[in-house]
């Protein structure tokens, strides 16, 4: 079966077949970075990152860019707020974001983009609009995007222009006056007191939110790509703004495949500051391994809209738990198991295991359900635990752990504790070491090296200092 994916534009599940045979284009808004992130930005990360996991299982090479906002209204009044540059607010929450992304493993993506740092590919592209007549400069220097110049605009969010003329207010900004059409968008806007700035031929200011994805996805990816994805809260405006401007400016089509996850709701009612129901990833990892909260994520389906509870992250903790129990009782078998072949029994019981890998492609084949591929998955569980047993042979024992392994690592669940370590605790115990050999405490410098030795962690003393790899 082929990958079935329901585009958002079509509203329908469509074949995916790629623009470039082997090859996937992949693009994903990410966050904006003047705080720690929330449990509702870390759905979008973990289903996507799942998402582009199955492709590469599939055999396809993924070229997986997603942006940071690094130049927002909400990073500079915070800046203002502690007396500082707004980059350093931006960079403190990018390093943060990357911390948590990594305990949520997700894969570093090939290109992280920085808005602050594509401001020439934006001046451009906004220069390319003006000329073909799908943007106008106002007399204070702000540009806009003559939306009804866009024939196709709404095709996307399925809205209708002249039902948005009567009232949303989704596309309005300060200035009202000075557009042509209530619906135009900013594209370009001036600078205020405290704020950045950068120079162009309008004005001193800074973008508009939307016209950077444009950029971006443009720069790393090509003038269409295979699969923009997001949440379902920026399909409008956001999406919608990025088609038309990136069509509007390429004379091509933007996307083939759009994907929206749903909202992430606290208790059955929605994620809000104001309701006090509002979590940061950090403070979830103080009370579960991530892992967790990565199982939970994708114990729905990306497009159904999920509940977070203390009761269903303790299930999901008993779910994820229940999978390394396996993976750890395979390993304390594979100890004292003897070094033979399997027997014809052991043949045909891997066979069946290896059906459970079918319904596990089958069930991310249809629209990447993950709450199908994660029952495959105990049932594999299941059948291992019934068929593993103290004198079944090392080779038998070894494929049933590859197994689950597989199948747990396409979902980015990492299930054999021993053979990874955070990046992040390797260089806290290199850091220790290093403090350690300070002291002369050579004792445990050495068991240092051992302990990451034992879980596949090489290091080598150079000039440059210590360097690592895993095994």
């Amino acid at each position: 079966m082929s990958i079935q994916i329901y585009n958002t534009l079509s509203k329908r599940k469509e074949e995916f077949k790629p623009l470039e045979p082997g090859k996937v284009k992949m693009y994903v808004c990410g966050p904006t970075v003047y705080n720690l992130i929330h449990i509702g930005n870390a759905r979008p990360m973990i289903v996507f990152d799942t998402v582009r996991r199955y492709m590469e299982y599939k055999g396809y090479e993924v070229n997986y860019v997603s942006n940071f906002t690094d130049v927002d209204d909400k990073i500079i009044k915070k800046a203002n707020e502690e007396g500082v540059e707004p980059s350093v607010i931006s960079e403190r929450y990018i390093a943060e974001c990357k911390k948590d992304m990594e305990g949520m493993n997700i894969k570093p993506a090939t290109k992280n983009p920085k808005a602050t740092e594509e401001i020439g590919g934006m001046l451009d592209m906004i220069q390319t609009l003006i000329d073909k007549g799908h943007a106008y400069p106002a007399a204070d220097g702000t540009v806009y995007f003559r939306t009804r110049s866009f024939k196709d605009y709404g095709k996307l969010s399925h809205k209708n222009l002249d039902d948005l003329q009567g009232g949303n207010r989704s596309l309005l900004v300060s200035g009202e006056d000075q557009k042509e059409d209530p619906l135009d968008f900013v594209l370009w806007k001036p600078k205020k007191e405290g704020e950045p700035y950068w120079d162009s031929c309008w004005c001193q200011g800074r973008p508009g939110w939307h016209i950077e994805c444009s950029v971006m996805s443009k720069r790393y990816l090509g003038e269409e790509i295979d699969i923009h994805a997001g949440g379902e809260d920026l399909i409008f405006p956001h999406h919608e703004n990025e088609i038309a401007q990136s069509e509007a400016a390429n004379d091509k089509p933007f996307a083939r495949y759009w994907m929206h996850n749903a909202f992430l709701n606290i208790d059955n009612r929605k994620m809000s500051k104001s309701l006090g129901n509002f979590f940061t990833v950090r403070e979830i990892s103080e009370k579960y391994d991530l892992q967790v909260l990565r199982f939970f994520m994708l114990s729905a389906h990306y497009r159904s809209p999920l509940n977070f509870s203390a009761d269903l992250m303790e299930a999901a903790k008993n779910g994820y738990e229940r999978i390394v129990t396996s993976v750890d009782n395979l390993k304390f078998l594979l100890e004292k198991a003897a070094d033979a072949e399997m027997s014809e029994e052991e043949k045909q019981l891997v066979t069946e295991a290896q059906g459970f890998e079918t319904k596990f492609d089958e069930a991310m084949d249809d629209d990447f359900n993950t709450a199908d591929a994660l029952a495959a998955i105990f049932e594999l569980v299941k059948f291992v635990n019934s068929n593993a047993k103290a004198d079944s042979s090392k080779a038998f024992l070894e494929a049933l752990k590859q197994e689950i392994v597989t199948l747990s690592d396409i979902c980015g669940l990492i299930v054999d504790k021993k053979a990874e370590m955070l990046d992040s605790d390797i260089e806290a115990l290199i850091e220790e070491r290093q403090e350690a050999r300070k002291a002369k405490n050579f004792a445990r410098a050495d068991e240092i090296r051992d302990e990451l030795l034992a879980k596949g962690i090489v290091l080598e003393d150079t000039r440059e200092g210590v360097k690592w790899k895993r095994a």
